[in-house]
């Protein structure tokens, strides 16, 4: 199943609007067929791996990191896929959520007399496709708040400067999380400022790079920015308010831009709830923010974050540089957002920090 879970992370930021699946074919005491999710979420997981086992499959057991799909969508149930193939026992990690399966693949396996066997890996499986399950049961995207700061939790110096304080090691890794989202957001002023590109520059990956989303409730965004140019290439969206200037929005859209309108919040700015919602009916399911201080505000104001990555550089700025999120009203420690670390390690003269909300 591990093997299962490593294949499927291959997925990740390629197959939205579906979950990222793996799934092994193993007989005889040796593994006949592999797959994962290819990108557009098809074919699945089951379809790629039971291929590679042809007639091997026959007998065989299939592990599967989420329970097969039971429903006639723009492929056939992989469910009835693996009764057809001959095989003879699935392992399932977790159930789908999805309404349209939810329980009703694991019932088609055992009315074909397939051995079934669910929760192995239940909890690696579930934290693997956790955008997945977020969009299904609250109707938004997970939102993983990615920083790179001092020690001291400073963004950049009082002037600005800000590039590097990491190293090369560090940036690396930040790109591979981008090759592994389906969508990067950014505040308009890290767009004005930085002039960001947003896309996965790792050798081999950059057809991996994804939606760039802009938070621009003013229509800010020079139509001059790397973002706007590359449009046409890697997809842009700006989400702005509701009743934005008709004429600014058709210049946007003929530079191959996508503008999305998103109702006020009660700080008459774009409300960030709402703007998560409309990405998850678009199909996202995990979104990486990179700033900036008042974006990453808001976001936490909101208790909109779901894990954090942070990047910190082994320097001080101290308490004239720029923090990595602006105020947000906090007046007590009860009201402080709380992270548990999940996992920490060295990249270069760096270390990355791993948090889950509580």
């Amino acid at each position: 199943m591990r093997a299962a879970l490593a294949l499927a992370r291959r997925g990740l930021g390629n197959v939205w609007p579906n979950p990222a699946v793996g799934c092994v074919i193993a007989h005889g005491g040796r593994v006949v067929g592999r797959g994962w999710t290819q990108p557009g979420g098809r074919p699945h997981a089951e379809t790629e791996a039971l291929a590679m086992a042809g007639s091997d499959a026959r007998g065989a057991t299939a592990f599967v990191t989420l329970e097969p799909c039971s429903h006639h969508g723009k492929t056939p149930p992989c469910a009835d896929a693996l009764i057809a193939a001959g095989i003879s026992r699935v392992v399932v990690a977790t159930e789908d959520p999805d309404p349209r399966v939810s329980g009703r693949g694991l019932a088609r396996l055992r009315e074909a007399g397939l051995d079934v066997i669910t929760g192995i890996c239940e909890a690696e499986a579930r934290d693997l496709n956790a955008g997945f399950f977020l969009k299904i049961r609250e109707g938004r995207p997970e939102v993983t708040l990615k920083l790179a700061t001092s020690l001291d939790g400073r963004i950049a110096t009082h002037g600005g400067e800000s590039r590097w304080i990491t190293g090369d090691s560090a940036r690396q890794a930040a790109h591979l999380l981008r090759a592994e989202t389906d969508a990067i957001m950014v505040g308009s002023g890290t767009a004005l400022i930085d002039d960001p590109e947003l896309t996965c520059r790792l050798p081999g990956l950059e057809e991996r790079s994804p939606v760039r989303v802009v938070v621009d409730g003013r229509l800010r965004l020079p139509l001059t920015s790397r973002l706007v140019a590359t449009a046409n290439e890697v997809p842009c969206w700006v989400l702005t308010l509701d009743g934005c200037d008709a004429n600014r929005r058709a210049v946007y859209e003929e530079a191959g831009v996508d503008v999305v309108e998103v109702p006020e919040g009660p700080d008459h700015t774009v409300d960030l709830g709402a703007a998560l919602m409309i990405l998850a009916e678009s199909g996202i399911t995990r979104v990486l923010v990179e700033g900036g201080a008042h974006l990453t505000a808001a976001l936490l104001r909101a208790k909109l974050v779901d894990r954090l990555v942070w990047f910190r550089a082994p320097r001080m700025i101290g308490g004239d540089g720029l923090a990595a999120a602006v105020g947000f009203g906090i007046d007590h420690l009860a009201q402080t957002p709380r992270f548990e670390m999940t996992e920490s390690r060295s990249v270069g003269a760096d270390r990355v920090e791993f948090y889950k909300v509580l």
